[in-house]
């Protein structure tokens, strides 16, 4: 009897021990991958294995939103946890526009913007970025190093990650060469063979990108961490290693893709497609393979979520869409309307998983609304970190760990000011949208039941007067003005 109160005595602080450690959290963000374009959301053409497994091992998400429909706006959303009516950036400026003084990098954030990763270094966490950056160049207020990592590895400006075979990459402050003869991510050729190794250079980004995110782990196994991997995959350029391309059917490419949407050619332009995203399948494996090796499986929180839709249509002049993408073919979307760039769900519905043994149920399958502001406080609230008054998400950890959803207290809402100006409020289940705002003729506004007509083909605008009214007053108090990322919207403000 004595040993049997000692064994479970024993069991209790050996429990409380491991509850006790810290949560370790990876940030894994895909770049332009689609609604559709993985197995656990329905795709039949390309493999995706690894992200399948994660699934089944954790929660998938059916309604999770991006920050924005674009990229720069989209991270900043995530790092800062305001929705684009707060948000500093709003839209894919480059910091020249504004900061003649950089040759490279987006409009930055300011000194004044605390990150979420400025919170997990702050509660002494080891902080890592590798990938794509795209809030301000290096020697900028938003230069990564300043806004919370410790360590920066990858792309700071989002137009140089163009290339998978760049000059250089950043190591925090310390331009790294990479490439002898770098690649350019745009070229056309109109006529003659087009043959894939003319772009192909002497280092895949990629490959050096992963091994820093593998280090990353293995050196800091032993105190808590947060790694943030916002992989460039599958942005075009289409610019896979010949590799991964040979894997798919040949016959899949009947016509080569010449560059006549922007970007790079590519002769099989559908199966360097495919290869990008069974590569950023590859990364994840590696991750989370990474996190086994280094015995932290079990106390790190994994996500994985993309920063927008599926990239969007080129000129009427071609059926490729932009950089050579083909999403018609994938069915990238999986029947929703619209791509990057836009607000209907096709531009911001986004695949969602998290896997945290022994906390986040295995094959779960949750359809609670949320969206990239709701990053700040989750994660906040998962590592017991103190969360900054004024953000604009509210946490998903309840909803994660096992507990009802309630009805959401906090609004979701987009204000985009770019391909048009373009705002769209979630109301329940029902989105109120609006297009053209910075067009001649602006658009009417639109209502769409989400619950019944995810495609959004059934505008309830006629019937439901009641939701543009919420919706104009909802942006009212909630649209701060910017004078970098200005957007008119009739009726309601014209900031």
């Amino acid at each position: 009897m004595k040993f049997t109160i000692l064994f479970l005595l024993a069991g209790l602080a050996l429990a409380r021990g491991l509850a006790a450690e810290p949560l370790n959290v990876v940030f894994i963000l895909a770049d332009d991958l689609g609604w559709g374009e993985l197995g656990s959301y329905g795709q039949k053409k390309i493999p995706t294995p690894h992200l399948d497994k994660l699934a089944a091992q954790g929660m998938r998400f059916t309604r999770h939103y991006s920050g924005a429909p674009v990229c720069a706006p989209s991270r900043c959303v995530l790092m800062t946890g305001k929705h684009l009516g707060h948000a500093e950036v709003r839209g894919n400026q480059q910091a020249k526009v504004r900061f003649p003084q950089f040759t490279e990098g987006q409009y930055p954030i300011s000194a004044d913007v605390r990150t979420l990763a400025q919170a997990f270094r702050d509660a002494g966490y080891a902080t890592g970025a590798m990938g794509k950056w795209g809030l301000g160049p290096v020697g900028s207020t938003g230069d990564p190093n300043r806004k919370g990592f410790d360590l920066f590895f990858g792309y700071n400006c989002q137009a140089v990650a163009h290339s998978f075979y760049p000059e250089y990459l950043w190591r925090n402050a310390e331009k790294v060469t990479i490439n002898r003869r770098a690649i350019p991510g745009h070229a056309k050729q109109p006529q003659g063979e087009v043959k894939a190794e003319t772009w192909i250079g002497e280092t895949y980004a990629p490959t050096l990108i992963m091994a820093e995110a593998e280090a990353f782990i293995a050196r800091n196994g032993r105190r808590p961490f947060f790694l943030y991997l916002p992989f460039t995959e599958p942005h075009v350029a289409l610019h896979p290693p010949q590799a991964s391309v040979d894997k798919f059917p040949a016959d899949w490419d009947r016509e080569v893709y010449r560059g006549q949407a922007g970007y790079l050619p590519h002769p099989r332009p559908r199966a360097a497609y495919a290869a990008m995203i069974a590569d950023l399948d590859d990364h994840v494996g590696r991750v989370l393979a990474a996190l086994d090796r280094a015995g932290v499986a079990e106390r790190t929180l994994v996500i994985f979520t993309s920063d927008n839709g599926a990239t969007h249509p080129g000129p009427t002049t071609t059926p490729f869409h932009i950089g050579g993408a083909d999403p018609v073919f994938f069915n990238s979307t999986a029947g929703l309307r619209g791509y990057k760039g836009s607000v209907y769900e096709g531009g911001i519905r986004v695949p969602m998983i998290a896997r945290l043994p022994g906390r986040i149920a295995a094959g779960a399958v949750n359809d609670t609304p949320g969206y990239f502001a709701d990053w700040f406080p989750t994660l906040c609230e998962a590592a017991g970190l103190t969360k900054p008054a004024g953000l604009d998400g509210e946490s998903l950890w309840p909803v994660l760990t096992g507990g009802k959803a309630g009805a959401r207290a906090k609004p979701m809402l987009w204000v985009f000011p770019e391909y048009g100006g373009q705002v769209a409020v979630r109301l329940g289940d029902f989105k109120v949208v609006r297009q053209g705002l910075k067009t001649k003729t602006p658009g009417a506004w639109e209502v769409y039941d989400l619950a019944t007509d995810a495609a959004e083909k059934s505008d309830l605008a006629a019937s439901r007067a009641d939701l543009v009214r919420q919706a104009e007053d909802l942006l009212r108090r909630e649209v701060a003005e910017n004078a970098v990322f200005p957007l008119p919207i009739p009726g309601v403000t014209t900031l």
